[in-house]
């Protein structure tokens, strides 16, 4: 005999299984999330659901309750759950007898609305957690893989996305390249940073500043890179700005360097304009760490380098008109060749014997300039009065980091000392 269903049974049963659809949650758990979310309710209103058969239908909208008791001797029941008096028992089929067991079907409609409530509150916290497993399942073993989103939502620290399946992803505004501007609706890539899933609320943060995402562009647009006679050694990034990527063959018939940028930069291009005209420069790995560092700082041509390898400490010397350019536009340079390598690296001007003879370092001017003025131009590879003098008094500010006035102080001070 059929439970009657009540018009929440269908409606719970329809619910699960659109719910199946979007989540693709397999059968046997859509049956056994309704199975326990009954039974829990039963063993509130029962005391127990062990005598309780469920029959779960999800698929032709089926639900059946019955409820297990064992005949006793009128006047002998201890437990209205379990037992079940002959007289009673009879009332349902006139063969019972003591000893017997009666399977009754339990109409949920008669436990009350209070129970339907609390049915639905169940129903509810269970399909969140399928919700949140079925996301975390989902994304917890694709960390340093490239999605495609919609943008849903923006705010000020975060910007929210979503997948085809409608899952919602979080792209901080950390991971945000800060040229990166967001319309709702348009369609974003990243990559996948990590998967959180503290108190089983899984969050799935996305990057656009890792090198992990410039890495997998790469590997996208690069053949060789994909089917691994090309192999990506380091990667440093300034998202926005610039990024170097050390790469390495292992067929010497392919230029690694080449493969990479493709012809007139043909494969860098699309990855440029996705970085938001983020500027790569492609160079040759070595495990020569001289030759690695010289090749880091490139376009800057070095002469010399001393290398510290227990401290990663390195000093390289340049002529002065290359000064510069090892440290780029706001150091920009050197600092990406620093974290490509792993080294600190300070860049001394060299000079020559007649100039050295006529130059004084900036350390003896340490009277009359505050010694903190002097590290910060020594920081930018300046260390002469000579090499401040010749050096330009815009990158002096910017460089530096200095005031104008400040710098101004400075080359008043050392052009005195030569007059």
């Amino acid at each position: 005999m059929a439970a009657k269903k009540t018009d929440l049974i269908p409606n719970m049963i329809e619910t699960f299984k659109e719910f199946k659809e979007t989540k693709n949650i397999d059968r046997t758990t859509l049956m056994s999330v309704l199975e326990e979310s009954f039974r829990s309710v039963i063993a509130k209103i029962f005391g127990s659901d062990e005598n309780f058969d469920i029959i779960v239908n999800p698929d032709k909208g089926d639900l059946e309750i019955y409820r297990n008791r064992t005949v006793v001797e009128d006047g002998q029941v201890t437990d209205e759950n379990k037992e079940i008096s002959l007289t009673d028992a009879k009332k349902i089929e006139d063969d019972y007898e003591v000893g017997e067991e009666v399977s009754e079907v339990v109409n949920f409609e008669k436990f009350g609305r209070r129970a339907i409530l609390t049915l639905r509150q169940t129903l509810a916290s269970k399909i969140l957690e399928l919700e949140h497993d079925s996301l975390y399942n989902k994304y917890k073993d694709r960390v340093g893989q490239v999605v495609s989103g919609e943008v849903y939502q923006m705010w000020k620290r975060e910007v929210l996305v979503v997948d085809d399946e409608g899952n919602e992803l979080i792209l901080p505004k950390s991971e945000q390249i800060p040229a990166d501007q967001y319309r709702k609706g348009e369609t974003i890539r990243a990559v996948i940073l990590r998967v959180d899933n503290e108190n089983n609320n899984p969050k799935i943060i996305l990057s656009r500043t890792s090198p992990m995402f410039l890495e997998r562009l790469l590997e996208a647009e690069v053949p060789e890179i994909n089917d691994g006679l090309i192999s990506i050694k380091g990667i440093a990034r300034m998202p926005g700005e610039r990024a170097k990527v050390a790469v390495e063959s292992y067929d010497e018939r392919i230029d690694p360097v080449g493969a990479c940028v493709g012809v007139k930069g043909s494969r860098v291009h699309g990855i440029v304009r996705e970085l938001c005209n983020e500027n790569i420069d492609v160079i040759n790995y070595t495990s020569n760490i001289k030759l690695y560092i010289q090749r880091s700082l490139s376009p800057a041509h070095v002469s010399s380098i001393n290398v510290n390898t227990e401290d990663h400490k390195a000093e390289v010397y340049l002529k002065p008109e290359e000064v510069s350019l090892a440290i780029g536009r706001g150091g920009l340079n050197i600092k990406l060749a620093s974290m490509l390598t792993g080294f600190t690296i300070d860049v001394f001007r060299e000079i020559g014997e007649d100039e050295a003879e006529e130059d004084i370092y900036l350390d003896e001017f340490s009277d009359e300039i505050d010694q903190w003025v002097i590290d910060s131009i020594k920081r930018i590879g300046l260390d002469t009065a000579k090499a401040v003098l010749n050096a330009d008094r815009e990158m002096l500010v910017e460089k530096a980091d200095l005031e104008e006035d400040t710098v101004d102080d400075v080359l008043r001070i050392l052009r005195a000392e030569f007059e």
